[in-house]
């Protein structure tokens, strides 16, 4: 339907269709049908010429109306269909069926990496498949605050800023999510005492690692929030200790 313009409290530009246009074309004794005059206004419109010098030329007399409702209806028709062909909207001036609309292609998770390492090509798949499919990060946000209480209990005591815990909890969980997906296994919850670790062990993938390096790099270099750098360093240790936590979370390894 076309964009509606109040002229009046009953007033509505509204093209009904062409079986409507039709009938009321012919009650105001005009000799075109919608089709007709679909291609003038696309002609018009082309040429530059407003809607009021070209719906006169619709009728070879003037047109006759046998109420002033069926008056207002006609102009209500003409001028949505008008604002249709001003917009490049698609105009439909048949009754049959629909085209079908074209199916939402469903976003495919990546392939597990499982019982190897993730590659780089791997995490951009997951990041893409978290991205793309509500659902899925859905479900695994509720395993990652189901599951993982040790990890989330440790960036609650860390005393960081709103902004800090958020880029923390946002790429814990990012991290967590991408294990999950190329894991089948799946994860343990990570215990307090592996937070505590100073070293990777065993160590983490280094794909792994480049991710949460530039996601931290771009937390720095917010325009609007950025992360102070003593605030990144707490952030960057509790990201990091998290990481080597989850990596030595995975099942059956």
């Amino acid at each position: 339907m076309s964009r509606s313009r109040d002229r009046g409290a009953d007033f509505q530009r509204q093209f009904e269709g062409a079986q409507t246009l039709d009938g009321l074309l012919d009650l105001a004794g005009s000799a075109l049908n919608s089709a007709q005059v679909l291609a003038r206004m696309q002609a018009a419109q082309a040429e530059g010429t407003p809607y009021s010098a070209l719906i006169p030329t619709l009728f070879e007399d003037e047109p006759r109306f046998p109420s002033p409702d069926i008056a207002r209806r006609l102009y209500q028709n003409l001028l949505g269909l008008w604002d249709l062909v001003e917009e490049g909207k698609p105009v439909r001036l048949d009754d049959g069926p629909r085209p079908p609309r074209p199916k939402k292609v469903k976003p495919t998770p990546p392939a597990p990496f499982h019982p190897n390492e993730p590659s780089a090509e791997f995490v951009e798949a997951a990041w893409r498949y978290l991205e793309d499919d509500e659902k899925a990060r859905t479900r695994l946000t509720h395993s990652f605050e189901n599951r993982q209480d040790a990890l989330l209990g440790a960036l609650d005591a860390a005393g960081l800023t709103d902004e800090g815990y958020g880029v923390a909890r946002h790429l814990l969980f990012e991290l967590f999510a991408m294990l999950e997906l190329g894991w089948p296994p799946g994860l343990t919850p990570v215990s307090p005492a592996a937070l505590e670790a100073d070293t990777d062990a065993p160590p983490v993938p280094q794909p792994l690692r480049d991710y949460a390096d530039e996601a931290l790099y771009e937390a720095e270099q917010d325009e609007e929030q950025p992360l102070s750098s003593e605030e990144l360093e707490v952030v960057r240790r509790l990201v990091r200790r998290g990481l080597a936590a989850l990596w030595s979370a995975r099942k059956g390894r």
